[in-house]
């Protein structure tokens, strides 16, 4: 193997890797940014050694043990012997390469959801629980979070610093948190979980147009979480709403890896399995009888489109309700964005144009590539086809997924040709 090629499958290990990897860690050294810290050095030496011996069998657990090794090191040069060898003898069965990924794939005690539930501790902010958090569960740069916020790159980093350090000297437990400590962190770790599913559904950099092992990661902590927090209708309504996304995962992109919109996608290839799942656990959420919160509300619109046989057949006019629900319990630009994709939808495009010139001067959308895109496909149907081309090259420019950027040039194309 070159070692080009093993630096990618390297790199695509590591992303799905990374997680648990920290996860575990932490437990054992009761620290995130040293775990982190380990974590990497373990990524180091298997850049230098599998382009050389390659690729282990089980790339996880021989990335556990050596940094478990790692981390026994630290702790003798840390005086801290007896105390730390007597911890790790006690849970070092999780680390046997024989069992690492069962013993990591349990249900509450799972590492992954008491590593969510201690990087969404109340000693930080919000905003740094869930960046902290989307870098060691969701494996992401600090760019791709930023892009996530609509924050500048320099600000999330400096959150994370601050927010590892927050947490070292608070001492934060690493355990799944009591009594009514869980409902008072549910609201960061379901958004947490929702911003991951959302990068892998469409991933914000990169030559991929989604990354389905993200969406599924998220979906399964989702999934846990609603085995553990199974009275509280937004956590079945951010299931719902996953399982009902993640339904269109083989009728997102071609053979070729383009994107293939929602409209134009082929249905028969939709999961039905998914999508009755879905369907379940909106009613689930409704069935516990307290008014639908935002995310069992954006289930509720994944449901409309999953129900219409045909694109022709979706309830725009219930979607455009829905949003307009949604923007009342969750106000935010991109709420409205969509608010007014849903009435171009339900009562044509000039409408909709309206509403999406309204937001040309909203600051958070200044940067946000789907605002030229929406306005440029209003503009096409309208058949102002030389705003429009402006509108998805001024799209394509602010993107930095390679393949969404593609789609943007080829539509500024079609726009252009006389035929």
């Amino acid at each position: 193997m070159s070692r080009s090629s093993a630096g990618r499958t390297i790199d695509a290990i590591w992303r799905i890797e990374s997680p648990k990897l920290i996860a575990g860690l932490t437990r054992m050294v009761r620290d995130v940014g040293l775990a982190e810290d380990l974590a990497q050095d373990a990524l180091v030496i298997a850049l230098e050694k599998w382009p050389e011996t390659g690729i282990p069998d089980n790339p996880g657990a021989w990335l556990m043990t050596t940094a478990k090794r790692r981390a026994i090191d630290l702790l003798r040069r840390e005086k801290t012997r007896d105390r730390k060898y007597e911890e790790l003898g006690r849970i070092s069965d999780l680390y046997t390469e024989e069992d690492v990924d069962a013993k990591l794939d349990g249900e509450i005690g799972d590492d992954l959801l008491r590593l969510i539930f201690a990087t969404c501790h109340p000693a930080l902010s919000q905003e740094a629980r869930v960046a902290l958090t989307l870098r060691l569960l969701g494996g992401l740069t600090t760019e791709e979070i930023a892009r996530a916020f609509l924050t500048a790159e320099s600000t999330i980093a400096q959150r994370i610093v601050r927010a590892k350090k927050t947490l070292r000297e608070a001492r934060a437990a690493i355990e799944a948190p009591t009594g009514r400590e869980p409902q008072e962190r549910l609201v960061t770790v379901l958004e947490v979980i929702y911003l991951m599913f959302n990068e892998g559904y469409t991933a914000s950099s990169g030559g991929q147009w989604f990354r389905p092992l993200l969406c599924q990661e998220a979906l399964r902590l989702g999934r846990m979480l609603a085995e553990l927090a199974s009275s509280e209708p937004e956590v079945h309504g951010l299931v719902a709403l996953m399982e009902i996304q993640a339904s269109r995962f083989k009728a997102r992109q071609n053979g070729q890896g383009e994107p293939i919109l929602l409209m134009e996608q082929n249905r028969a290839l939709w999961d039905q399995l998914l999508i009755r799942r879905g369907l379940a656990a909106i009613e689930r959420a409704r069935g516990l009888g307290r008014p639908l919160g935002p995310y069992a509300l954006q289930a509720s619109i994944a449901a409309c489109h999953a129900q219409a046989i045909e694109a022709a057949d979706t309830d725009w006019a219930r979607i455009a309700a829905l949003y307009e629900a949604l923007s009342r319990v969750m106000p935010s630009p991109i709420v409205e964005l969509n608010r007014a994709v849903a009435i171009s939808m339900a009562f044509g495009p000039a409408y909709g144009l309206q509403l999406v010139d309204e937001l040309e001067g909203v600051k958070a959308l200044k940067e946000y590539h789907l605002l030229p895109s929406v306005r440029g496909d209003l503009l096409f149907k309208l058949d102002r086809r030389g705003e429009a081309a402006e509108a998805f090259r001024r799209a394509a420019s602010l993107t930095r997924n390679e393949r969404e950027r593609e789609l943007l040039l080829r539509r500024a194309a079609e726009c252009e040709d006389p035929e």
